[in-house]
């Protein structure tokens, strides 16, 4: 990895590790967003639940309606100096990402049951209670319409791939071999 990129995306799969990776980056100065943050605020000014479905749907209609790569323009507009973006989800994001200068894109991945254990014990409304659910879920995420999620495809254009499958300090020791 460019040891001093400005700008480094994440993409992977639901509990990969995406937020860990973030909180390492911000330890070493720099600032986070999340484009999963932009589509919260926009539920909540709707005043709809933040849920992961709706998470999904709404992303979904941000990019039919404004583009593809509407997330990624708004969360620029908010980046000053050394940022980590995360909740990349559509192969335009990146590439809107990569005109801004120096971009590496991460792709965090991790075992299906290890991500399910993961998504439970962090509480969130996951819109999946079984694993079977998870699963669909994940399927879901992977290939959708051009201005839907397409997160297979922003893994394959991935600069690096993290496998995160052991402990936290195995995952630091990765991400510290690429600074």
């Amino acid at each position: 990895m460019k040891s001093k990129a400005s700008l480094i995306g994440l993409t992977g799969t639901n509990s990969a590790g995406k937020g860990e990776v973030a909180e390492f980056f911000k330890k070493k100065g720099y600032a986070h967003f999340s484009l999963s943050d932009l589509i919260r605020e926009e539920l909540e000014k709707r005043g709809q639940p933040v849920s992961r479905n709706n998470l999904i749907r709404m992303g979904n209609e941000l990019r039919r309606q404004f583009g593809a790569d509407i997330l990624a323009r708004r969360v620029l507009e908010k980046v000053r100096g050394k940022a980590v973006i995360d909740s990349i989800r559509n192969p335009q994001e990146v590439e809107c990402l990569r005109q801004h200068g120096d971009f590496v894109l991460l792709g965090i991945d991790a075992p299906p049951e290890l991500r399910f254990q993961r998504a439970r014990a962090r509480g969130r409304d996951e819109s999946a209670s079984t694993f079977e659910e998870f699963a669909a879920k994940g399927r879901e995420e992977m290939e959708g319409l051009e201005t839907g999620q397409q997160l297979k495809a922003c893994l394959e254009i991935a600069d690096i791939l993290i496998v995160n499958d052991d402990t936290l300090e195995s995952l630091h020791q990765k991400l510290e071999a690429l600074t």
